[in-house]
């Protein structure tokens, strides 16, 4: 069980697996006013930077879901360094229908809402997990500013325009979903730089490790291709965000 092996190699040297800061995340930790003891369930928790860093800035307790063998191992390798892994706790598992045994008082996804068909079957699947009061995290993309062709929103990797709505409305089907928006933290252009940028670095390093590795020539593309398509298109019309949510 694995993720895409592109995705493994172009995102080794990440620590946040979207394009939200340290900083932001931060932010989205203080936000939510976390107690020490809290409950936290991240399904799609990649090499575990939210749940190590919380545990050790707020005391909370985590259980991250991955795919991905290598950042299941990252995320355990970060819980060792940040002296948390008696408080948290990856496993390397397919989070699509995962729900946890005990009730949490925050179940995220962070940009995987794939995991159950896009955002609103994820909130329906984290709901699943979550105490009376908790709170429901999603990470999802909106349009910064609509493309005005399909094929600009295929520049950006969508399908089709319609594969994400403008914030406004985006916030509210939240609210025609029964859910009140309490908190949200968006990226900026700079989230969206250290996210994509880093991985060209990545890349190059690993084509320099690899030359004869039979997916070389695959990396060398993305590579070739990526800075020109992400200046042009992602950074312009893609915005990505945090959303805190409770059921009305």
């Amino acid at each position: 069980m694995d993720i895409p092996r592109i995705f493994n190699i172009t995102e080794s040297a990440h620590r946040i697996h979207n394009p939200i800061t340290p900083d932001k995340l931060a932010t989205l930790g203080a936000a939510l006013r976390l107690k020490p003891g809290t409950r936290v369930l991240d399904l799609g928790s990649g090499s575990g930077e939210m749940l190590c860093t919380w545990a050790r800035d707020h005391g909370i307790i985590g259980t991250g879901i991955d795919m991905s063998p290598l950042f299941t191992e990252q995320a355990k390798s970060r819980a060792e360094e940040l002296g948390v892994a008696d408080q948290v706790t990856f496993i390397h598992d397919d989070a699509a229908g995962y729900v946890s045994d005990e009730k949490v008082g925050v179940a995220a996804c962070i940009g995987a809402t794939w995991i159950a068909g896009g955002v609103l079957g994820t909130i329906e699947l984290l709901a699943r997990s979550l105490h009376t009061g908790g709170i429901i995290l999603v990470g999802e993309p909106y349009w910064r500013q609509l493309p005005p062709t399909e094929d600009v929103a295929k520049g950006c990797l969508a399908g089709s325009i319609s594969d994400f709505l403008l914030l406004p409305e985006l916030l509210a089907s939240f609210r025609r979903s029964g859910y009140d928006v309490v908190e949200m933290v968006l990226a900026d252009q700079d989230g969206w730089d250290r996210y994509e940028a880093a991985k060209w670095l990545t890349m190059r390093r690993w084509l320099e490790a690899n030359p004869e590795d039979a997916f070389a020539s695959d990396v060398r593309a993305q590579l070739t291709a990526e800075p020109e398509r992400y200046a042009a298109y992602t950074r312009e019309y893609l915005g990505w965000g945090v959303f805190a949510l409770m059921p009305q």
